[in-house]
C-alpha cells in the first residue's frame, strides 16, 4: 500500500513543465537530448527508485550547507542563488560564498562511490555549468565540492572563471535553441551509440528511429504517430 503512494508521488513530480530556456544543467550536455526535452518528445519514464536518489542529493547539499553556514571560517553571502534573468539560461546556484578576500561560486555534486573513487579532476560537464553561474553573476573563481553519497567524503576542485570556455557554450546553446525554434532536431553527437549519456538517455529509442543528422522534426514527429 504504502510502496504504491510514494512511488506515484514521484511519478507525478515528472509531468511535462513547459521549457522556454535552458538550464544551466543543460550545458555541455547532448543538444538531441535537449531538443526532445524542449518538444517534450516520448521519453523513458524514470523509475521512482531513481527519482528518490535526486531527492537524496538535494539533502546531501543542506547537509553539506548547514556547517557553512555555522562557522565564522567562511561566509555564506547567499544560497540557492538564480542568475540574473535573462532569455537563453536559467539556473540556481547551490551559494555563493567568501572567504573575507573574494568571491565564489559554489556548486555541490553528490556521487556513488565508484564513480568517486575514480574521480581525478572535475567532470567537464560540470565545469561547463560552473563556469556559466562565474560568466552570469561576474564573480571570478568557483568551488566545484564533490560529496560520496555512500560515505560523505568530499572533493574539491576550485575552477577559474574562462572566457573562452563560456563563448561557444553559449554560441552552441543560441544555436541550438535556433533549431529548437526552427524545428530542427540536432544531429546526433559524434560518439553515439558509445557517449555515457546515450546510455542513461531517456530519449534513446527515437533517437535509434531518427536519421543522424539534422532531421525536420514534424516529418519525424508522424513516424512517431503525432
Amino acid at each position: 500500500m504504502l510502496r504504491e503512494i510514494i512511488d506515484k508521488f514521484y511519478l507525478d513530480k515528472q509531468k511535462y513543465k513547459e521549457q522556454t530556456a535552458f538550464y544551466v544543467s543543460q550545458a555541455g550536455k547532448c543538444p538531441r537530448g535537449v531538443f526532445f526535452k524542449f518538444k517534450n518528445a516520448p521519453q523513458k519514464e524514470l523509475a521512482p527508485n531513481i527519482l528518490r536518489l535526486f531527492d537524496r542529493g538535494e539533502q546531501i547539499h543542506k547537509l553539506i550547507m548547514s556547517p557553512l553556514l555555522s562557522t565564522r571560517d567562511v561566509h555564506v553571502v547567499a544560497s540557492e542563488v538564480d542568475i540574473p534573468p535573462q532569455e537563453l539560461v536559467r539556473g540556481r546556484a547551490d551559494a555563493i560564498i567568501s572567504n573575507g578576500r573574494e568571491l565564489y561560486v559554489l556548486d555541490i555534486k553528490s556521487m556513488n562511490s565508484m564513480i568517486f573513487r575514480s574521480l581525478k579532476e572535475p567532470k567537464q560537464d560540470n565545469i561547463d555549468q560552473l563556469q556559466l553561474y562565474l560568466h552570469y553573476f561576474k564573480i571570478p573563481k568557483g568551488i566545484l565540492l564533490y560529496v560520496n553519497k555512500d560515505n560523505q567524503d568530499l572533493k574539491e576542485f576550485l575552477i577559474n572563471y574562462d572566457q573562452s570556455r563560456v563563448e561557444p557554450i553559449l554560441e552552441g546553446l543560441t544555436l541550438l535553441k535556433e533549431k529548437i525554434d526552427s524545428n530542427i532536431i540536432p544531429a546526433r553527437i559524434d560518439d553515439y551509440p558509445k557517449d555515457w549519456q546515450c546510455r542513461f538517455c531517456q530519449f534513446k529509442e527515437i533517437c535509434d528511429m531518427s536519421d543522424s543528422g539534422d532531421t525536420d522534426w514534424n516529418k519525424f514527429k508522424k513516424k512517431l504517430g503525432n
